[in-house]
């Protein structure tokens, strides 16, 4: 087993490499865990059974540290397992009733992702006037990393944290800009948000702020295919058939062999073709007792 602390407290042994630098001290990780007694006979945390296990901060959430030595040493992607002694797990006292005291413990890890948020931590610190004193490159790479969680709880399927944090990230943008250059790469910056935002929204079955997002992103950029798209997604989801094929014909203008896009304007001749059989259906039941009464 490889000895991380020099005096044998945490040894590992990989299972699987990962990919990629180490997590580094400042990092929220994704893990799944099984923690044992130190001969495997008693499991007495875990949560494999979770499907999206939560983003845990370095040095806040999880306390044992010897498993935070072990994680500081882990890639995306690795599993290993750790060896903890009692000095680097729960101590003389252990942690009855499920660990006795001075109890060598075990732990079985996997870690699917991890997101350095230095950068992000630092910022929070400081004061709004601090804020928007520091250099446009801290600010978007500060907004990069809020989108970058914004993409993880996405894709978790956690859409109001997601929305949440795409918003965070278009605050921080909020600022004025010294010259043209400056505002170009805060505009790219905002326009992916828009779209994480316009989407998010259609996830939440909230159209009218799925167009809302939608259409700023065309206000920064009028031929982006993916901004009309979502725009005629929206407008679908809201009945204004006419609005949707206005957006749909444009966006498949620009990407003709796109198959999301054709999908959605077949779905739109369906939902149209629908509605106006609804809506012959509603009149011949109008007039039908006129001319029952002729």
């Amino acid at each position: 087993l490889q000895d991380l602390t020099d005096d044998g407290g945490v040894r590992k042994e990989q299972l699987r490499p990962g990919t990629g630098q180490p997590v580094p001290p400042s990092a929220s990780v994704a893990v799944k865990y099984s923690g044992y007694l130190g001969n495997w006979s008693k499991l007495f945390c875990s949560n494999e059974n979770n499907k999206y296990p939560r983003l845990m901060k370095l040095g806040k959430d999880i306390t044992l540290w010897g498993l935070e030595i072990g994680l500081l040493s882990m890639t995306k992607g690795e599993a290993a397992l750790f060896v903890l002694t009692p000095e680097y797990a729960y101590g003389q006292r252990g942690c009855p009733p499920a660990i006795p005291p001075n109890t060598t413990v075990l732990f079985k890890v996997e870690m699917l992702d991890f997101i350095d948020s230095e950068e992000c931590d630092t910022f929070f610190e400081l004061s709004h006037e601090q804020q928007d004193r520091l250099p446009l490159e801290k600010v978007l790479k500060v907004a990069a990393t809020e989108r970058e969680f914004g993409n993880y709880f996405f894709y978790k399927q956690r859409f109001k944290i997601a929305k949440d944090r795409y918003k965070r990230a278009l605050s921080i943008l909020d600022r004025s800009s010294s010259s043209k250059a400056e505002q170009s790469q805060i505009n790219a910056s905002k326009l992916l948000l828009f779209l994480n935002l316009s989407l998010t929204y259609l996830k939440l079955e909230r159209a009218d702020r799925a167009l809302k997002y939608g259409e700023l992103a065309l206000e920064l950029d009028q031929g982006n295919a993916k901004a009309l798209f979502r725009c005629g997604q929206a407008c679908l989801h809201l009945r204004e058939y006419s609005k949707s094929r206005y957006f749909l014909a444009r966006a498949q203008c620009i990407q003709p062999f796109n198959h999301e896009i054709n999908n959605e304007l077949k779905k739109l001749a369906r939902y149209y073709r629908e509605y106006t059989e609804m809506e012959k259906e509603m009149c011949c039941q109008m007039f039908d007792p006129l001319n029952s009464y002729s």
